[in-house]
């Protein structure tokens, strides 16, 4: 068994691989900021958090906090990251500081205090938004990877995408990991720097790496409070308080949504497949799905009175379509995702219908409106 330590460990996913790893009789160890948008005021230990795993309380470029948490630690899940792709838009610097200035701390120990640590493996939480848009196919041309649609196509209600070759419009495919990055808000920028530099210092240190690209996540601990959060989230709280879940351009957008079981599946194979190292996974199901068919079937469960609201808008930072290839990770490491939608839609909101959560959804919207990052 392994010393371990999870940051961001006391949020969504870090909380359910937490428990994942303490049933498996590892050591585990959570370093976490305890973030007031993710857990409210005050900074409290989440009642949900795990009793027998430690935790230190720290943000990730607090170097003399985050060096006592490597201490005697075999192997780092780095999964601490500021969310959000929206918000990202307007709190730049924010964002560049926790995300990309967080791991390079993280790094900068490991990399000049090696001698006094025992760090043999590190995974790290990477994101589908380093994709910027999936990868589509033109009947002409073949795979295409078109750039961010112009302002003057949404204007005519042109929401889909079209080969930068010949204009026509382009069928989305399932993403591999081979695809061109192209991430398209500073969110996914900060996530494309935060997978290669783990990557290019975990090789130079001879530490193994591996990166999990992951996709949509959804599951309960989700924080249904944050209006920058899962999609899921979003709309589960909007349902929550009466209102309709807004759906952005035309709501056919298509998206991977996979259940947090199946990210904590793909982080311990991770670990445990020694073999792999400085490889760079999806962890998603494979299965495209189309927003508004998600919003209304969350209707219909949470609130049958209440329709999808189609916004015909478009917000700075989103891309049309994108879901997995997982090919690579069933081939490589096991992973087979086991939760799907529909059980895990069941499970989230068996856990949402006991909760309880302020919708900022439109003070959200506003802080975006008056940047001018809606369109």
């Amino acid at each position: 068994m392994a010393k371990v330590l999870v940051t961001g460990g006391a949020g969504f996913i870090g909380s359910h691989l937490v428990d994942a790893l303490v049933a498996r009789g590892h050591e585990v160890r959570v370093y976490d900021s305890l973030e007031p948008q993710v857990h409210g005021p005050g900074g409290r230990r989440p009642d949900y958090l795990n009793p027998a795993a430690e935790l230190i309380v720290g943000e990730m470029t607090d170097r003399a906090a985050l060096r006592a948490a490597l201490a005697g630690v075999e192997v780092v899940f780095h999964q601490a990251a500021a969310v959000g792709v929206a918000q990202s838009m307007y709190e730049i610097a924010r964002y560049v500081d926790k995300n990309a200035l967080g791991v390079a701390v993280l790094l900068d120990i490991l990399t000049n205090e090696r001698d006094r640590l025992a760090v043999r493996r590190l995974i790290t939480a990477s994101s589908m938004s380093i994709y910027g848009e999936g990868q589509y196919r033109c009947a002409e041309h073949g795979i295409v990877y078109p750039k961010l649609r112009p302002k003057e196509q949404f204007e005519r209600g042109d929401w889909e995408m079209h080969c930068p070759r010949c204009d026509r419009h382009v069928a989305p495919e399932p993403t591999p990991e081979d695809k061109p990055l192209s991430p398209t808000s500073v969110y996914a920028i900060t996530k494309r720097d935060h997978e290669e530099l783990c990557l290019a210092v975990g090789w130079a240190l001879g530490i193994p790496t591996i990166a999990l690209r992951y996709f949509g996540v959804y599951g309960p601990r989700q924080a249904l409070g944050n209006p920058y959060t899962g999609v899921l989230a979003i709309f589960s709280t909007r349902l929550l308080n009466g209102n309709p879940p807004v759906v952005y351009e035309d709501g056919q957008q298509i998206r991977d949504l996979v259940h947090v079981s199946d990210i904590v599946q793909g982080n311990l194979l991770a670990m445990e497949r020694e073999e792999v190292a400085y490889e760079v996974f999806n962890i998603g199901t494979g299965r495209p799905l189309r927003v508004l068919e998600v919003a209304a079937a969350l209707c219909r469960e949470l609130n049958p009175a209440v329709a999808p609201q189609v916004a015909g808008q478009f917000r700075a930072g989103d891309i049309r379509h994108c879901y997995a290839d997982i090919g690579k990770a069933r081939a490589l490491l096991g992973y087979a995702p086991a939760m799907p939608f529909e059980d895990g839609l069941r499970d989230l909101l068996g856990w949402v219908r006991g909760q309880r959560a302020e919708d900022a959804f439109d003070q959200a919207q506003q802080e975006l409106r008056r940047r001018g990052l809606v369109v």
